[in-house]
């Protein structure tokens, strides 16, 4: 198995629930950095301009490693914090997430705030499409074109059942395959290419990167 870290998510998601007359409405959005998190946050205060409170929470880095919250007028500790403790149970990265929350009268409480607002980045990211992030080994390698259409799919499938993910294929003099494949699971890929292609294609290994794979 490949070196696994956070996943994050594909696209943004909305989602609104209501709670003893507050609506709580929860945008989840993918980002690259905090500046990109900060761009989602003024827009959805922007888009939301009337509400009470725009409550935020943000994880960053391929580690997961940046974190920052905020609770924008809440009592201290039962919405922005809440928020973030479901984002790293959920073992996320590269994401954030804004609660607006649009207040019905009646007030919850410490703990009624932190279970709403728990839940409505819970139920968001449960509608959400996840995007798996591991460590893969970029090989690439040329095929006649009569054999392309044979290999691509013999790829398309390898790459399901081992965790690997199928890039650009290029068509030039021939075709040119490019897959991202976990570093453990090279030789098999090497054994099964040369099966396929009864010993005629030549791997080339190139370097080692972070790629998004789709979550199965």
């Amino acid at each position: 198995m490949a070196r696994s870290f956070p996943s994050t998510i594909a696209e943004p998601v909305e989602h609104e629930i209501v709670i003893t007359k507050s609506r709580f409405v929860t945008t989840v959005a993918p980002v690259s950095d905090v500046a990109d998190a900060e761009r989602v946050i003024a827009e959805v205060k922007r888009r939301y301009w009337d509400a009470r409170h725009n409550c935020t929470a943000m994880v960053t880095g391929t580690l997961g490693d940046q974190a920052r919250s905020s609770d924008d007028g809440e009592p201290s500790g039962t919405a922005g914090v809440p928020m973030l403790e479901v984002l790293r149970r959920r073992d996320l990265t590269d994401v954030v997430a804004v609660v607006t929350r649009y207040f019905g009268g009646v007030k919850l409480g410490a703990g009624g705030l932190v279970r709403a607002y728990s839940s409505s980045v819970s139920e968001a990211l449960d509608t959400a499409a996840l995007v798996r992030r591991e460590a893969l080994t970029q090989v690439h390698f040329d095929v006649p074109h009569a054999e392309a259409g044979r290999l691509d799919n013999v790829l398309r499938d390898w790459v399901r059942h081992h965790h690997a993910s199928l890039g650009a294929t290029v068509y030039g003099p021939a075709a040119t395959f490019e897959v991202w494949v976990p570093a453990d699971a090279l030789p098999t890929l090497t054994a099964d290419l040369a099966a396929a292609s009864a010993g005629a294609v030549d791997l080339v290994v190139g370097e080692e990167r972070i790629v998004d794979v789709d979550a199965d």
